[in-house]
């Protein structure tokens, strides 16, 4: 039975509105993948033209007047006022610095045919300091890493490589503090000095080299120069950062009771801001030992010099014998930094009995110490290390021994990842770059650069693009370009994977996270070592690296993004009946796209600096272009040029990156 229902009169004020056309919002990323679509199909009309390709040997103007003004720089050094009584005296200072502290634990001093303080002492005094300033685990830490050293037959290297370190840290604390303490209290200064840091943190350790050859020459002085400008940044920003961070309230308090801003500061809040000033001087002492390390390409003494002949010769074993023993260093030096930041936490809570048992003990230490230093000055035996370094023939022959078999065994596996992904991605992407004409390339970046981060990333990159083609190495720049892209994004790919793994569970957090964070303390040539090994010296290899060297940064950034996501958001989620599929990719990676856009910022970042070190074992475009400056004179325009590209590329990464990452948060 039908029943007919009739639809009651609907009066005019009661009459519904005529339907509204619904306009569709047309997101960011379809313009992207737009912009994309065209830039393919105007590459398929003119490939091969305007390519602004240049031939390797081959010098433009303005390499040619970078060469002329360096050599006019080399023939009035001794005579130009600005030399004489700036630059050379600078150069000075550093050097008897550097000098006076090889002198004094690695190089013969005067007549003497060892340091002043000999292996015996410096192992005594690396175990007391590393006692005194954390805990006696470090300092059996910091006993055997030193040991190891003279085992392996590089005492001396490992000593120059500590000498200029030392001196590097040093002169940065001298103005890093200061600074951090000024940015701290003052937010004009801050933001002054906010662009500054940013930008010398954004510029890959190459870059500092070339320069500063040119007004200081090759050599220690250089070498300590590049590692303060380049080691400085971390605590001027932790500090400010731990001056904001004191309680408003107990500096209120010290106010009322009268405290001068003198006294507030020192009584106040550089005291309770120690653990984290502390923590500034680790990162510090990290980026030092890296750069350190970087700084052998322009004569710098130590251990990096012995992975660079190693890495040229592809001597596998001979660079992983070094390479271990920059690990070795950085985990010693991380470690007791670590320890130290971890005691001035502790010393507020500690009662007054720690410390009476503690002074005691540490006065001991300290007569010991002095004994074995004097010892070490007096006596050959404990001055100069004994044995030839058989630990270290052992391990280069290990090394040896493990990359032959894994070139008989693994060789069908190694070339097809490495054939898959040169074909698959590196090839076609490197094709579109660098045989697109240079203002169809450059028109698209800035078009992206518009579209992703906003106009000011837009202008940016307008001007960035309008350099790299002044610097007359766009070529090798699309090269490096491409190379940086196509491994940004497997490093994003590690990253989501195992920061979404990490960010749900806190054991897989927990047993990973110590691997990350031993991964990111190792300087960066430590990493091409094994992949020289496994893939040879190709521009592969830097990649693999670089994916490696980037991914630990951003699976951690990512992590810490999922975790922040609401707990009652996830469980509304899950009470809807959403899968954990559905909760990852509709509810935590939506809500953690900022996190996810620091991940790319610091990815690239990372990928590049590491893309331009592979220059040493084959990766070519510009840090092949660096190298080669530093090595053949008539290259030095060329090299410098190649150093302000990857200046160019690394800032407008950043900048485009942050943008997009502000308005992901917005």
């Amino acid at each position: 039975m039908t029943v007919a229902i009739e639809k009651p009169e609907q009066t005019e004020a009661a009459q519904p509105a005529p339907p509204v056309k619904s306009e569709r919002k047309v997101s960011r990323w379809m313009v992207v993948g737009a912009i994309l679509v065209v830039w393919l199909v105007l590459f398929a009309v003119l490939r091969g033209r305007q390519t602004l390709s240049l031939a390797a040997a081959d010098l433009t103007d303005l390499h040619r007047w970078i060469n002329d003004f360096n050599d006019s720089i080399g023939a009035n050094r001794n005579s130009n006022p600005l030399f004489l009584y700036f630059f050379n005296e600078i150069r000075l200072v550093i050097d008897n610095l550097v000098t006076f502290i090889q002198h004094l634990i690695s190089q013969p001093s005067g007549t003497r045919p060892v340091p002043q303080i000999g292996w015996l002492g410096v192992v005594g005094l690396a175990g007391y300091v590393s006692w005194a300033v954390g805990n006696w685990r470090v300092a059996l830490l910091a006993v055997a890493g030193f040991t190891f050293f003279g085992l392996q037959g590089l005492w001396q290297e490992s000593m120059d490589t500590l000498a200029l370190t030392l001196s590097a840290v040093f002169v940065a604390l001298l103005f890093a503090i200061p600074l951090g303490v000024w940015a701290g209290l003052s937010d004009r200064f801050n933001r002054i000095m906010t662009p500054f840091l940013d930008f010398m943190q954004t510029m890959p350790t190459f870059v500092y080299l070339a320069p500063l050859t040119l007004f200081f020459l090759i050599g220690g002085a250089s070498a300590t120069i590049a590692t303060v400008i380049y080691a400085a940044p971390p605590t001027i920003r932790i500090t400010a950062h731990a001056i904001r961070n004191v309680s408003k309230t107990t500096v209120e308090a010290a106010d009322s009771l009268g405290a001068t801003r003198r006294q507030s500061l020192l009584k106040v809040l550089l005291p309770m801001s120690k653990r984290t000033v502390v923590m500034g001087v680790n990162q510090t002492i990290m980026a030092a030992l890296a750069m350190v390390t970087i700084a052998a390409l322009i004569n710098a003494p130590g251990l990096g010099a012995n992975v660079i002949q190693a890495l040229q010769s592809l001597d596998v074993g001979t660079a992983f014998n070094a390479g271990l023993a920059i690990v070795v260093m950085a985990i010693v030096l991380d470690r007791v930094t670590t320890a130290a930041a971890a005691r001035e936490e502790n010393a507020r809570r500690s009662t007054h009995d720690f410390t009476k048992w503690r002074r005691p003990l540490l006065g001991a230490g300290a007569a010991v110490t002095a004994v074995l230093i004097y010892l070490s000055h007096t006596y050959l035996w404990a001055a100069d290390f004994p044995g030839d370094g058989t630990v270290g023939s052992h391990i280069a022959s290990a090394a040896d021994t493990a990359t032959n078999w894994a070139q008989d065994h693994l060789s069908g596996l190694t070339n097809t990842i490495r054939d898959v992904i040169t074909n698959g991605l590196l090839n076609p992407f490197q094709t579109l770059l660098t045989d697109s004409p240079w203002w169809l390339v450059g028109a698209v970046l800035v078009a992206l650069a518009v579209v992703l981060g906003g106009w000011k990333s837009g202008v940016t990159t307008a001007v960035c693009v309008g350099l790299l083609v002044a610097t007359g190495v766009w070529s090798d720049a699309m090269t490096t370009l491409a190379s940086t892209l196509v491994a940004t994004v497997l490093v994003m790919i590690l990253g989501i994977v195992f920061g979404v793994w990490m960010g749900r569970s806190m054991l897989v957090d927990r047993t990973i996270r110590p691997t990350l964070d031993a991964a990111q303390v190792m300087p960066p040539f430590v990493y091409l070592v094994p992949f020289l090994a496994l893939f040879g010296a190709t521009r592969f290899t830097a990649i693999v690296a670089a994916i490696v060297y980037g991914a630990p940064v951003a699976m951690k950034i990512i992590a810490d993004g999922i975790r922040a996501v609401p707990e009652t958001t996830v469980e509304a989620a899950t009470s809807a009946g959403c899968n954990t599929w559905q909760i990852i990719t509709k509810v935590q990676l939506p809500m953690s796209r900022s996190a996810l856009t620091l991940a790319t910022n610091q990815g690239l970042i990372y990928v590049l600096s590491m893309v331009v070190v592979g220059g040493l074992v084959g990766a070519g475009a510009l840090g092949y272009d660096v190298v080669a400056g530093f090595s053949q004179g008539e290259l030095y325009g060329k090299g410098l040029a190649a150093g302000l590209a990857i200046v160019l590329l690394g800032v407008m990464f950043d900048r485009i990156t942050q943008a997009a990452a502000r308005r992901a948060s917005a």
